[in-house]
Formats: structure tokens, sequence, C-alpha cells
């Protein structure tokens, strides 16, 4: 699971096996249609869960927070 900050200012949450992978095709225009055209990305926060359900268990949680929990959490570990 990741949070990315697009230059906008707006926070992404996605999930992927291999985050850096994945950050380069948001980069490249090819990752989800919210990241297209919002670039530079800046990965802000990055964390490992144990299944995919977990992980989309707890993107869906990131989802559902305020944006000051999004940035708190962002700013608590840099990837």
């Amino acid at each position: 699971m990741y949070l990315l900050q697009c230059a906008d200012g707006t926070l992404y949450c996605g999930v992927a096996l291999d985050v850096a992978a994945r950050l380069a095709q948001h980069q490249a225009g090819k990752g989800a249609k919210y990241t297209r055209g919002r670039g530079p990305l800046e990965l802000v926060y990055r964390e490992g869960c144990g299944t995919k359900g977990d992980a989309l268990r707890r993107e869906r949680e990131i989802k559902r927070m305020r944006r000051e929990a999004k940035a708190a959490l962002a700013a608590t570990a840099r990837p």
C-alpha cells in the first residue's frame, strides 16, 4: 500500500506488489486515471501488508480518512 503526493497537493492511495515499478507507471502516465496530468508525483508513504486482502482493507481505511489524517500519516514515515 502506498500514498503519493501529486503536484497539485492532492494525495493518491494505491496498492502494488512493486511500488517502485508502479510509481514509474504513474509517472509515465500509464497508472491510474487520477494521477495522469497531476505530476510530478512523490512517494510519501509506503506500508507493507501481509496479504492482498489486508492491503485492500488498509487502502479503503486510508481513503476514508480526512486529508489532515492522511497528511499526518505521510509525515510520520517517509519511504
